[in-house]
């Protein structure tokens, strides 16, 4: 990927403290928390994957503490550049797509554990959206795990993991998201891959990194729809529990999630998004 560092005004750089919660509800399953839920789960006997059931509440908000000092490496600092740029890109993105309803989120950068309007979480929740504040919260550290546990390195991979959970905010501003069964849970979590895929299928036009956009390389799809595979309920239960569970399904097999993402990848039209039929 061919990216411009911008002036970070897309994040919200809490990894110094802990970010305080105006209200209260339970946080969402994060794009890489099945793992770890399952995991302990597996070696304690204690069934973490009831944890899944998550609540919906009134739009609230957050106040992140960004005077505390930052203590940080000048590799981790490339990283929150890069997600800055991802996210203005998703966003300009989806800026276009959608000018009357699309509203700007921003990602929140925690270590450890972070108080949002959606509850309190911890790094094992893995990257995730709140729609009561209407927020993307990411500990930076779910990239190597992504890369080393997974089996999933590249930036593109990790650009997915992004626009995957922006695209959750898209579907907070479309009325799509809420609250329901295992089922529902797939069909909105398929759909958020598709929707990263359209950003990817526009990122993948040409002569965008001249313009000082995020531009995809050759390579870099297939770093995406390998994330993809490896973050397939289906594979994640088999790894951690050595048995696949479809009834605790809540964001859909590998083959699901690499089709929907392809799809957007193809065709770059958020219509082509329908998942209700999985």
């Amino acid at each position: 990927m061919r990216w411009t560092p911008g002036d970070r005004s897309n994040i919200e750089d809490a990894r110094g403290g802990s970010g305080f919660r105006m209200g209260g509800g339970a946080v969402p399953i994060g794009l890489g928390g099945l793992i770890v839920l399952a995991l302990f789960s597996w070696l304690t006997g204690t069934n973490f994957l009831s944890l899944l059931n998550s609540t919906t509440g009134s739009d609230q908000t957050v106040a992140v503490d960004r005077s505390a000092p930052v203590s940080s490496t000048p590799a981790e600092e490339r990283e929150v550049d890069f997600v800055d740029a991802v996210t203005k890109d998703i966003q300009s993105t989806w800026q276009t797509i959608l000018p009357q309803r699309y509203r700007p989120t921003r990602v929140v950068l925690f270590r450890d554990v972070i108080n949002s309007a959606c509850g309190m979480a911890e790094s094992a929740t893995g990257p995730f959206y709140c729609p009561q504040d209407q927020r993307v919260y990411l500990d930076l550290g779910f990239f190597q795990e992504m890369s080393r546990r997974l089996g999933a390195p590249g930036d593109f991979a990790r650009a997915y993991v992004i626009a995957h959970e922006v695209g959750h905010h898209v579907q907070r501003l479309s009325g799509i998201l809420g609250n329901g069964s295992n089922a529902s849970s797939v069909a909105i979590e398929l759909q958020a891959d598709c929707l990263a895929g359209v950003w990817g299928h526009v990122a993948s036009q040409p002569g965008r990194a001249a313009k000082g956009e995020v531009e995809l390389e050759p390579g870099d799809m297939e770093q995406g729809l390998n994330a993809a595979a490896a973050i397939g309920d289906d594979r994640l239960q088999q790894m951690t529990t050595g048995r696949v569970m479809p009834e605790r399904f809540t964001h859909g097999t590998s083959a699901q999630r690499v089709q929907w993402l392809r799809r957007g990848l193809t065709t770059g039209d958020p219509n082509a998004c329908d998942t209700s039929g999985n």
